[in-house]
């Protein structure tokens, strides 16, 4: 496509939240690539939050973190799970961060003595933030996510911004998509599109009327639901779009491609259609996901497991990495807080791999210390991620270098043994929000440790979100004892990533590998680790049967 000014597609949705925007953004894009468009997704999240980087992960799932260091809301993740392509701080918009640009260029004086108001102060700041992307000249279609649903207080600015902007771009030059719900209900055997009437109406009072219709449901819409639908939501018979649930969110792309999303949506933005979508490599994923041949079990070890989305890029990395072995990961959910030395073992029983989650603050602090001591004694293939690489030094030093009273300093400002210390540069940083390490950066790796192999590289980019780093002073101790330093920042030789010799797979890195993880190109940690992993259940398998190694 010749380098004109995108297309704009905006997503909302109704009835209730957590029905999939984020998913069927993520679909449409990808198959909007998959015609050759270059496409970019931005999400405008409705609360005031500056960004989700201060939001316990029960409040609001992972935090996820960009290249540039933005920390944003977990959809974020999945456009770049889909999409194969990195998003940055652009992609990310809250009314926190847009009332805070508002409110600085009133005290600069920008707005010449003016009444500062929602219209059309604020409302142009959300215009500039979506056609920041759009300016740059890199995407011929830009998909906006708007969190949320239609009739939410928190969104109205958000509403009226997609009212202007379909009006001053034009209507083959944006679209807007709502995604809501038909509910079907057991005791009388019906699929209701009620809920959905009221939801477009909604839209209409709003000055917004929908150009497709994405229809969640748990069971297939008949033409009569969809006519009516279409009837009664002033859309096309054709642009009325079913989302049933799938057993894979990677299938989702498939099942909207099968009705002609991409093809409805193209036509409306009157972009060509003639080109076929290359699937090939989305094909190949899918049938190695869908056909595993062997499974293994991984136990994640954290504090935030009753809300599994707190650890949605990890669990991602799994079933990409899986795919490539051809193997179905199962994962068992383990709480920190609850293990203790007397059950480890019952609750870590038979797994063939263990991962200890990243996180904050000190609770379920001794049962990841625990886990890992049980990991490290009986050669599990242990992960360390973040936290989970400073729990295994602590580990490492009150139970091999013998100092007992070992802490991070996070947890214990006064142990005597900080084999983790608070990083030189956070010493002056009160503020909590945006103020840690993020973003990527770099990492030499020593040329003949386990990692470097896995990586198949000496240098390497990963993302960060941490204050504490392991403290160097205990440097020849640990490398003495043979968990080694294997990865160094080059600038500030800040340890990265430390690897014990003498076990099979017992690595800790202070990066985040799983946000670098997409169906295209699984991270090559997880698939070492699930590699592993696999030769432990095999080497379990055989002292099982008594057949000889």
């Amino acid at each position: 496509m010749e380098n004109k000014a995108p297309k704009y597609i905006f997503v909302t949705g109704g009835v209730t939240s957590s029905l999939g925007k984020g998913i069927v953004a993520s679909s449409l894009g990808m198959l909007l690539q998959a015609r050759g468009y270059r496409v970019t997704i931005q999400k405008l999240d409705p609360y005031i939050n500056i960004d989700p980087g201060t939001l316990n992960p029960y409040e609001h799932g992972e935090c996820y973190v960009t290249e540039d260091g933005a920390e944003t809301d977990l959809d974020l993740g999945h456009y770049e799970r889909y999409l194969n392509r990195p998003t940055s701080r652009a992609n990310s918009v809250t009314t926190g961060r847009i009332y805070q640009s508002v409110i600085e260029k009133e005290r600069r004086g920008d707005y010449l003595g003016k009444t500062v108001q929602v219209i059309p102060h604020i409302t142009n700041e959300i215009k500039r933030r979506i056609k920041l992307i759009g300016n740059t000249g890199d995407y011929d279609i830009v998909i906006t996510e708007i969190g949320g649903t239609v009739g939410d207080i928190e969104s109205l600015p958000y509403i009226e911004t997609v009212r202007q902007l379909t009006w001053e771009l034009g209507e083959k030059n944006t679209m807007v998509i709502h995604l809501t719900l038909v509910p079907y209900l057991a005791a009388s055997g019906e699929l209701k599109t009620k809920p959905t009437q009221h939801s477009v109406r909604t839209l209409m009072e709003s000055g917004i009327q929908a150009n497709v219709l994405v229809a969640r449901t748990e069971h297939n819409l008949p033409k009569d639901v969809k006519a009516k639908l279409a009837q009664f939501c002033n859309v096309k018979k054709e642009n009325v779009i079913q989302s049933i649930d799938a057993s894979s969110i990677y299938e989702v792309p498939f099942l909207l491609h099968a009705q002609n999303f991409d093809g409805v949506v193209l036509d409306g933005l009157d972009l060509p259609t003639n080109q076929e979508p290359n699937f090939d490599t989305w094909k190949k994923f899918l049938e190695r996901h869908q056909n595993p041949k062997q499974t293994i079990e991984i136990a994640l070890v954290g504090k935030y497991v009753s809300l599994q989305d707190s650890y949605k890029s990890i669990t991602e990395a799994f079933t990409h990495a899986a795919a490539t072995c051809e193997t179905a990961v199962k994962i068992r959910w383990v709480y920190s807080g609850d293990l203790t030395e007397d059950n480890v073992a019952e609750n870590l029983k038979g797994v063939s791999g263990v991962l200890i989650a990243p996180g904050f603050g000190d609770r379920g602090i001794n049962g990841k210390i625990i886990a890992a001591n049980y990991a490290r004694r009986n050669n599990i293939p242990t992960l360390g991620i973040c936290l989970g690489m400073q729990i295994m030094a602590i580990e490492f030093a009150r139970n091999v270098l013998g100092y007992e009273k070992a802490d991070s300093a996070e947890m214990d400002s006064q142990t005597p043994y900080p084999v983790i210390s608070l990083m030189e540069g956070q010493k002056d940083v009160s503020e909590k929000g945006g103020t840690m390490r993020l973003g990527n950066w770099a990492c030499d790796l020593k040329a003949d440790s386990k990692i470097a192999n896995i990586y198949q590289s000496t240098s390497i980019l990963e993302r960060h979100r941490h204050r504490y780093e392991f403290n160097n002073e205990y440097y020849d101790e640990f490398v003495n004892k043979g968990f080694i330093p294997v990865g160094f920042n080059p600038e500030t030789e800040l340890v990265e990533i430390l690897e014990y010799k003498e076990h099979p797979f017992y690595i800790g890195v202070q990066f985040h590998p799983e946000y670098k993880s997409t169906v295209a190109s699984p991270h090559p940690l997880f698939i070492s680790f699930i590699e592993a992993a696999l030769s432990n259940k095999q080497i379990d398998n055989i002292h099982a049967t008594g057949e000889k190694i």
